[in-house]
């Protein structure tokens, strides 16, 4: 049987992506109507723009345990966090996690270096695109990253709160996507990482002057290619483990 998929969601239409690429693509390695058992926990965003926008990761990462621990406790082998950008507390969250994680950045960094890229220009929320998560992800595997300029960094971080988290998809931003694109192209850059897990919904890969690297979906078909491998202790959930650790006590 497949493993059971825990997702710790942030913004509601990234989380959906995420959820809805498992479902959908699954179907391909494990057949019509198949994916895997998925248990999704959700903090409201305005919850996680507290601790973001004052600085307090800790904060954020008692959030994702929080959540990790919901997603455990039903079940879940492994865990997936669709939302780049608080992926900023991770290091505070994986030494406490129950469950491994897959970390959205550096499945983005394997796929980046499978295809031969060596610099990468990151497109996201203010917060990730000048924050560590890329940088510490993509510097161990020779990749550059590679920002938009300031005023480019607050026009983008005022598209994704104020329009990409709330639906709207509106053809002018996408414009301004591609046209922020090119300039990281003139750059040197030879793909754009969609760092945010709402870019991929306005961004048509067809037209966009750099290849995509399209962090939800890669992140999505990573969690697939995780539930359907051969499972090992480290992937059981939370309380099989603490069963078992308690059984091994008494023996």
């Amino acid at each position: 049987m497949a493993k059971h998929v825990g997702i710790v969601a942030c913004s509601a239409e990234g989380a959906a992506l995420c959820y809805r690429t498992i479902c959908l693509e699954s179907q391909e390695l494990m057949g019509e109507d198949c994916h895997p058992e998925i248990t999704l926990h959700n903090y409201c965003l305005g919850e996680y723009m507290k601790g973001i926008i004052t600085g307090d990761w800790k904060a954020v990462a008692r959030l994702m345990l929080d959540s990790t621990w919901r997603v455990a406790n039903a079940g879940a082998h492994f865990v997936v966090c669709p939302d780049n950008t608080i992926h900023q507390a991770f290091p505070l969250v994986e030494p406490e996690t129950p469950i491994p994680w897959l970390h959205i950045a550096r499945v983005v960094g394997e796929e980046a270096q499978r295809q031969g890229y060596t610099k990468l220009g990151i497109l996201g929320t203010r917060y990730l695109m000048e924050g560590p998560v890329y940088p510490d992800a993509l510097a161990p595997l020779g990749i550059e990253c590679l920002l938009p300029d300031d005023r480019d960094r607050k026009r983008i971080n005022t598209i994704i709160f104020h329009e990409l988290v709330k639906g709207r998809l509106l053809k002018r931003s996408r414009l301004y996507f591609n046209q922020v694109m090119e300039e990281m192209k003139a750059l040197g850059a030879q793909a754009a990482v969609l760092g945010c897990t709402e870019i991929p919904l306005i961004i048509d890969p067809k037209t966009a002057p750099l290849p995509t690297l399209d962090s939800t979906r890669l992140l999505a078909r990573a969690a697939i290619r995780r539930a359907i491998e051969e499972p090992t202790e480290a992937d059981q959930p939370a309380q099989e483990q603490t069963e078992q650790t308690e059984t091994r006590a008494q023996a």
